[in-house]
């Protein structure tokens, strides 16, 4: 059995501070905001802060609250600087994040930042959409983790995981070669469309591995979720806390973290979830944040992605069952919630990482024959 931080094991060293303290300059701003890479540009984090503060909001999208929960972070970035968070469209997809940064381009309600599946920040930042910024724990996040220019950098992650509400399935499938049996029929289920979502795209990936694919092919996913579709095992419905409450999607396909929160959002409501890492297909992956390159409050936009990268931030991530992508420096000084690491689900096998070109031929494979795949 891995250990918690099995998706961490990249080298890294030290934290983020959690006090604004000016780490650097002389607390005067030196370019303007939107211009900013790093604290040390403002004068320091005390002067970043201010700075922030003087905006007095930010702006973000696709932020369930019970997904890695950002429900608790926000309002915990809210209270310790008292800036307004303007969450929009909570279930929106990585897709409809840039589609967002694109159209409203100058607006005011213009998203300040993204929380981006991995392909979608590689190709956001290839688009020129977002703005070099290196937060103060720049030098603690594994190289492979992060864009060298710091347009964009993971923040937390978790496995592929298959979801099953025990109260109503006897027999809760463990693997991807489980969901073909005919006991599943009409109960299997992604969340969302894996050429918009980052964890759909995670769930076809992963089967992928399972059907002797790999990063550079991923059609054995696609296939094994067109033979589901046509045996009628798959339902084109996009799983939520909702559709499982309600038993529409008894089956789902999603990240661990997210499969371990609703266990513990179900009790006492009549659904007994259990969560399984299939063995046959086991594929890891991070989220990544990005600035918005014309973000309408640039200051708030930098001071978010400092507070995500602290040590409360980090730990916020891990009660929401993810793995933080500093947790190996949260366990080696000593600020980890321990509590938290513990819980995280356990994993065996030990997971490897696409990549860059990998993932863009996965997401161009994706784009061009899933729809007829289920068709």
């Amino acid at each position: 059995m891995l250990s918690a931080a099995v998706l961490t094991t990249l080298s890294a060293c030290g934290a983020a501070p959690d006090k604004a303290t000016g780490a650097a300059g002389d607390g005067k701003s030196k370019v303007q905001p939107g211009a900013a890479a790093s604290a040390a540009d403002f004068g320091g984090l005390d002067a970043l802060v201010a700075a922030a503060q003087k905006e007095g909001q930010l702006n973000v999208i696709a932020l369930p609250p019970d997904w890695a929960n950002y429900g608790e972070i926000i309002k915990a970035f809210e209270a310790k600087y008292k800036i307004k968070v303007n969450s929009e469209n909570p279930d929106a997809s990585s897709a409809d994040e840039i589609a967002a940064v694109k159209s409203r381009k100058g607006q005011k309600r213009a998203p300040d930042v993204m929380d981006l599946g991995i392909a979608f920040a590689r190709s956001g930042a290839d688009e020129n959409l977002f703005a070099p910024y290196k937060v103060t724990a720049w030098d603690k996040i594994p190289a492979g983790q992060k864009d060298a220019d710091g347009r964009w950098y993971n923040d937390y992650g978790g496995y592929v995981s298959i979801g099953c509400d025990a109260a109503k399935i006897p027999n809760c499938p463990t693997t991807f070669a489980d969901l073909l049996k005919p006991e599943y029929k009409g109960k299997v289920a992604l969340n969302g469309n894996p050429t918009k979502s980052g964890s759909a795209f995670g769930g076809v990936y992963a089967a992928a591995l399972a059907n002797k694919g790999s990063f550079a092919d991923i059609q054995p996913g696609i296939d094994f979720f067109g033979q589901l579709r046509k045996s009628g095992n798959f339902i084109p419905v996009e799983s939520t806390p909702a559709t499982v409450e309600k038993g529409e999607t008894p089956i789902s396909i999603d990240w661990d973290y997210l499969n371990a929160g609703y266990a513990e959002q179900f009790k006492g409501k009549g659904v007994d979830w259990k969560v399984a890492v299939p063995t046959d297909g086991v594929y890891a992956q991070y989220y990544s944040q990005a600035v918005n390159k014309e973000a309408p409050n640039p200051a708030a936009a930098r001071l978010w992605m400092e507070f995500l990268y602290s040590a409360e931030g980090q730990n916020l991530y891990l009660k929401g069952h993810a793995r933080a992508v500093l947790l190996p420096v949260l366990t080696q000084d000593g600020t980890v919630d321990k509590d938290a690491a513990a819980k995280l689900p356990q994993i065996q096998g030990t997971p490897a990482f696409p990549a860059s070109a990998e993932l863009d031929k996965a997401k161009a494979t994706l784009a061009e024959k899933w729809d007829k795949a289920l068709s």
